[in-house]
């Protein structure tokens, strides 16, 4: 197997390791806004999920309700559009908070990650010692879900409300499976918690690997997951601005840091790599970095970015551009939105 080595900056010290790639790639992509219809009535909430369907034209995404939470809500989560961008399947509704990563495996089943609970909070702002609202009828969140096409609840992973270790997750990001239905959970969305917990495909405990920091194999926001033609797991170790390249057990092959600040990544059957990046520019932790936002799309061969698809808002304070990524068998580019709340579609 070959090593691909792209940089070591990231392992001197964090004020060296923004070294900046320019974002002078072209963009051979056209936008269509508004191309998936949402029933009447309903407006499109936030969404960093998106995945294609197993017949290569078709999209799912995770919706968080009209807003940026599903706390309340009735309304179904997991959306599938046809072709034409028809909403033609809708289901989940009740069962999760924070929709936010999503796949679709091989016999074309669709897992989603809940990345937050409904146990009750105070306020923002409210004095530490004001009372807690209600606690609710059923507590619910961070858990991973794979429903049939259909629509029907076949595993779920972690307890209910979170968990730790073997038991559960706290804000699990993203999923994926490999060829032989083992399942990877990214978990860490911010504290100390950072790490891949895998299970075999009947949701039993494997292993897990990673802990926070910045060395080889350790993450901070590992916050997405794909696998390459050679079965190799890529994160999207978004805080520490990299993709890192694993095996299946979480050793350290290499990394890249030519596309920015990853919080989405795709890879088609080519091994072109698509990442989006929704942060930079705005978001960091002292490591951010200054490119533009946007969709970066190169060859894993090379680790090359060969087009960039930029974030109309150079002025966003806060995330903004995708920040889930998926291709379709055509090449067509999805892109879910969490601060701009839109689904956006790009076509050569």
């Amino acid at each position: 197997m070959p090593h691909y080595r792209y940089s070591v900056t990231l392992l001197l010290a964090p004020a060296l390791a923004t070294v900046l790639v320019a974002s002078a790639q072209p963009n051979p992509y056209k936008t269509v806004e508004g191309w998936a219809k949402m029933p009447a009535g309903r407006t499109w909430g936030a969404t960093s999920a998106v995945d294609i369907d197993k017949d290569g034209r078709s999209v799912w995404v995770g919706e968080r309700c009209g807003a940026n939470t599903c706390l309340n809500s009735d309304l179904p989560v997991v959306l599938k559009f046809d072709a034409n961008g028809n909403l033609v399947k809708s289901f989940g509704a009740g069962l999760m908070i924070f929709p936010h990563g999503i796949h679709v495996d091989r016999d074309g089943n669709i897992w989603m990650t809940d990345g937050q609970d409904n146990k009750p909070r105070r306020a923002r702002g409210a004095p530490p010692d004001s009372p807690l609202p209600a606690p609710p009828d059923k507590v619910i969140g961070h858990q991973v879900f794979k429903f049939s096409p259909d629509g029907a609840l076949l595993l779920t992973l972690g307890v209910a409300g979170g968990g730790t270790g073997s038991e559960g997750f706290f804000q699990p990001n993203d999923v994926v499976t490999d060829r032989a239905g083992n399942i990877y959970v990214a978990e860490g969305h911010g504290g100390d918690n950072a790490r891949i917990v895998v299970f075999d495909k009947s949701g039993k405990y494997l292993r897990e690997f990673g802990k926070k920091g910045t060395g080889p194999g350790e993450f901070d926001q590992p916050h997405a997951l794909a696998f390459d033609s050679k079965e190799r797991l890529l994160v999207g170790d978004r805080s520490n601005n990299r993709i890192q390249i694993l095996d299946k057990n979480g050793t350290y092959i290499s990394e890249m840091t030519e596309f920015s600040r990853p919080s989405g990544i795709y890879v088609d059957r080519n091994d072109m790599l698509y990442v989006a990046d929704s942060e930079s520019g705005s978001v960091g932790n002292g490591r951010e970095r200054t490119e533009k936002r946007g969709i970066r799309i190169g060859s894993l061969k090379d680790g090359k970015v060969i087009a960039f698809i930029p974030d109309p808002n150079d002025k966003a304070t806060n995330t903004s551009a995708a920040e889930g990524v998926a291709v379709d068998a055509a090449g067509n580019i999805y892109g879910a939105e969490v601060g701009p709340r839109a689904l956006k579609k790009y076509v050569k």
